[in-house]
């Protein structure tokens, strides 16, 4: 939620990026929704035949496979479960709206589905042998943050933090998002090699955000100081 600025017009990307996300995961085997995949075991098989048609599988990509090379597109608009939707759409359009119209509707498109890309790609390439599946828009809305950063860096965020009893404090966004990247970085070091996290493809993504907006808009007066606060963010 963005207030104390004037918005030119509606984010509509943003909006529609959530909308594709949210639409694919309603129809899919993942939500349990949509009774044609069945139950128990089908419904298993159909989540996992869903993962394998839609997803990264890295193994699969960097060896060349054909029916592949588009995986890497169609994964940004797949998630796992409720949390990892909701978590993802929440970052996006806490961060996507200002984004948006700092960068405009084509060109916010072309870096959102680029950046992901790259993103989910590199991760692929850095664990060429692995099987595990990835999916999700992570890599996409980091770049996203990566953007953000350079642009809002003034910007104040209203996180809410567990272990201070939930209480919620205003930072300002280079704080939030720098903190936010030294814990993928750490998270990155520790993880296995089995499910969980792609937290490689999240450093991608936020460092080609970043660097994209420093080369684009450099020259061009950022966006900060009193002009706008963003509330309503959970934790990084």
């Amino acid at each position: 939620m963005i207030s104390g600025r004037t918005v030119s017009g509606r984010p509509v990307v943003t909006y529609g990026l959530i909308g594709l996300c949210s639409l694919a995961f309603l129809v899919s085997p993942l939500s349990g929704f949509n009774p044609v995949y069945g139950t128990g075991d089908a419904l298993l098989g159909a989540q996992s035949d869903y993962f394998v048609r839609w997803g990264v599988v890295p193994a699969t990509l960097t060896h060349g496979s054909p029916d592949a090379l588009l995986t890497p597109l169609t994964a940004l608009f797949v998630h796992a479960n409720w949390l990892h939707l909701l978590g993802n759409m929440l970052f996006l359009h806490v961060f996507g709206a200002m984004t948006e119209e700092r960068m405009g509707r084509t060109a916010f498109t072309l870096f959102y589905l680029a950046v992901g890309c790259l993103a989910l790609t590199m991760y692929a390439v850095a664990n060429a042998d692995s099987e595990q599946t990835l999916v999700g828009a992570s890599g996409a809305i980091s770049g996203v943050l990566g953007a953000f950063l350079h642009l809002f860096p003034k910007a104040r965020v209203t996180s809410i933090f567990p272990f201070l009893f939930f209480l919620p404090l205003r930072f300002p966004a280079w704080i939030v998002l720098i903190f936010w990247f030294i814990l993928q970085g750490l998270a990155a070091r520790t993880a296995g090699s089995g499910p969980g996290v792609a937290y490689l493809a999240h450093l991608v993504g936020f460092g080609a955000g970043f660097l994209y907006a420093w080369a684009r808009y450099r020259r061009t007066d950022k966006v900060g100081g009193q002009t706008a606060a963003t509330e309503g963010e959970r934790q990084p």
